[in-house]
């Protein structure tokens, strides 16, 4: 219309329009001379392009130019697998697959003369037809393909790395190359426990384990000849896969461990080492190896007690506390075979763990142990020394074996006044104080069998605890021989009766009798045993002399304790 010089029309223009459109609907293919690539999907990392000689897994969509689907791996439901550049393949699906990254997608166009030419392929490629694949990469490897291993954190301190014949328990999330989850030891939250390097694993994994510390991440890709192979497991992973492991390292041992003791903390002072058969207190923190934390004596506010050496604890346990000091800490680290082995205790401790201790020793005593005495101070003249019967008055500061303070008469400002031999102390303070010189300091250790045994004091001393107390002996009364409560200093009055008779009823009241004997202790021809209350001591007195229980003495029942046929605290 241009060309004539007419005006344009609208129903000219319409016209020309269908012309156009029909003749680009009918004309030929425009012929190609290579393939042709449209990236319909690239994803942001390619952490490995193919190459010619390697091996790639891919699911395809096959078209002509209409859309006709003549072929699909989808349909058939597994990836096609071939090597790449080995004529394995049509020539120009060779080319297009070269470069291409894991999970890429591509659309593919190949002319004929790469594809399968003027012979087509049976009934279902006619001849010269141009093929359209729809391809997504899903695998890549190469036969010379070993273990890659990329370590994507490493602990701060790794004192031990996994060796052959180790025993390993680690978290794993295994994939296949396109990141398709196909087992993870998080979803059944259980550890995959295995010896390493000995054949329980496939082989990539027995290799991509070695070197690990615990606490170490690591990303083990291996090819599928150290994988499942040709065949793959049968279910979730396809034969000739690659296999991604994103392993943490949690545990190792191996079985010829023993336990190790680390960073101890040796007091100066160590006058002795626990030895098998002695009695421990002690305070501990437990955790695993990855720092799992599993128990703690402190969260109980109470020392873990026990016999070491005699089986009481785990094994491990039961060597690393010999050898010990008062005040020491040190780190036990205890292989499975003598903690709680295969099973472990089936909550907090899991089968075959390595167990780590922190432990803090509080004190220990030996069942046979007595108690232990240093003289610190011990003045000139020593005359007279402490004997079961005297009244003893003395100043003492106590504190268990790891300086904790328990108690101290100078807080009270006034002496601890006891009778020695009469149970009014711990058998342990007994033996510290007998023989001691007014004046006199020691330091006394009391083992509990001699302190406060098994049950202590509520809130004052622990159970089975030994005790520790810097005492000064300020005063000292002789108290009287062994049976007696009173005795007198002279002779004895022979008309004794009647000097307590003093209304002459020839009989003596409590009163009477009371009054008497305070009176001689007062002028000094008696004395009472010092230490207890007088008045006791009397009444007892009298009962003693009240044969018939009817709260008077009689001439008849009255008897001084020479003439007793048994031995009484009386007279």
């Amino acid at each position: 219309t241009f060309l004539l010089g007419l005006p344009p029309h609208p129903r000219r223009m319409l016209y020309l329009s269908v012309l156009v459109a029909f003749a680009a609907c009918n004309a030929p293919p425009v012929p190609l001379d290579d393939i042709l690539i449209e990236k319909t999907f690239v994803p942001e990392q390619c952490v490995r392009a193919v190459k010619v000689g390697d091996y790639v897994r891919y699911h395809y969509n096959g078209m002509f130019p209409d859309g006709k689907k003549f072929d699909s791996s989808y349909d058939r439901g597994s990836t096609y697998n071939v090597f790449v550049g080995k004529k394995q393949l049509i020539q120009g699906m060779d080319k297009a697959l070269v470069g291409m990254c894991i999970n890429e997608r591509r659309l593919v166009k190949i002319p004929p003369h790469l594809a399968y030419g003027k012979q087509g392929y049976g009934d279902i490629i006619p001849p010269d037809s141009i093929l359209h694949f729809d391809v997504l990469l899903l695998d890549v490897w190469n036969p010379e393909d070993g273990v890659q291993i990329n370590t994507y954190h490493t602990p701060s301190t790794c004192s031990r790395k996994v060796e052959v014949s180790d025993y390993v328990r680690y978290h794993y999330n295994g994939t296949l190359l396109d990141g398709t989850l196909f087992d993870s030891s998080h979803t059944r939250m259980r550890t995959y426990d295995t010896y390493v390097g000995i054949g329980w694993l496939i082989a990539g994994m027995d290799q991509g384990l070695l070197g690990m510390c615990v606490g170490e991440r690591r990303i083990i890709t291996m090819p599928p000849s150290l994988g499942y192979g040709e065949n793959g497991d049968g279910s979730d992973i396809p034969g000739q896969a690659s296999l991604v492991f994103d392993v943490i390292l949690l545990d190792l041992h191996n079985p010829r461990d023993g336990i190790t003791v680390t960073n101890q903390k040796v007091p100066e002072s160590c006058t002795r080492k626990s030895i098998a058969g002695d009695f421990v207190r002690y305070h501990y923190n437990g955790s695993l190896l990855d720092g799992t934390f599993f128990d703690s004596s402190y969260s109980r506010n109470r020392t873990y007690d026990t016999y070491v050496g005699r089986g009481y604890v785990i094994a491990g346990m039961d060597e690393g506390l010999i050898g010990v000091c008062v005040g020491e800490r040190r780190t036990i680290t205890i292989p499975p075979h003598l903690a709680y082995g295969e099973e472990g205790t089936g909550t907090k401790i899991p089968g075959s763990a390595v167990l780590v201790f922190d432990v803090h020793i509080i004190d220990f005593h030996n069942p046979s142990d007595n108690t232990q005495i240093t003289v610190t101070y011990k003045p000139e003249t020593c005359d007279k020394q402490a004997k079961k019967g005297d009244f003893v008055k003395y100043h003492y500061n106590a504190s268990l074996m790891d300086g904790t303070d328990i108690d101290s008469t100078h807080n009270y400002g006034k002496t601890y006044d006891i009778v020695l031999g009469a149970n009014q102390v711990v058998p342990g303070m007994e033996d510290g104080l007998m023989n001691m010189c007014v004046g006199e300091k020691r330091h006394v250790v009391i083992p509990p069998h001699l302190g406060y045994g098994e049950r202590g004091v509520t809130d004052e001393v622990p159970g089975s605890a030994v005790l520790v107390f810097d005492i000064e002996l300020i005063d000292m009364e002789e108290g009287l021989p062994e049976g007696y409560m009173f005795i007198w200093n002279d002779d004895v009055s022979p008309d004794l009766f009647s000097e307590m008779d003093k209304n002459d009823d020839k009989q003596v009241e409590p009163s009477e009798f009371t009054d008497y004997i305070l009176r001689q202790v007062n002028d000094g021809k008696g004395r009472l045993a010092p230490g207890f209350d007088p008045y006791r001591i009397i009444d007892n007195m009298f009962s003693n002399q009240d044969r018939n229980g009817d709260g008077k003495i009689t001439e008849a029942e009255f008897k001084l304790k020479a003439d007793e046929a048994a031995a009484h605290d009386e007279l």
